[in-house]
């Protein structure tokens, strides 16, 4: 079996696959992209405070003892 036939095989198996799988509806599909979209945000904002907050810290361990 050559390398040809094979990806024809393979195409012919994911087009079958594809075939079963339950697509979301639309306003399924919105929600769910609007609460990725929030949890994504509130995620990075944890982030951001928390590599706030170490900056900040060791910014002031370098100054008490003199390193920066």
């Amino acid at each position: 079996m050559n390398i040809f036939s094979q990806l024809v095989q393979f195409l012919s198996e994911v087009r079958i696959e594809l075939g079963k799988v339950v697509w979301p509806k639309w306003d399924e599909f919105v929600g769910s992209t609007i609460i990725v979209l929030f949890l994504v945000s509130l995620v990075a904002l944890y982030l951001w405070v928390v590599d706030l907050s170490i900056s900040r810290t060791l910014t002031l361990i370098y100054k008490y003892f003199g390193l920066g």
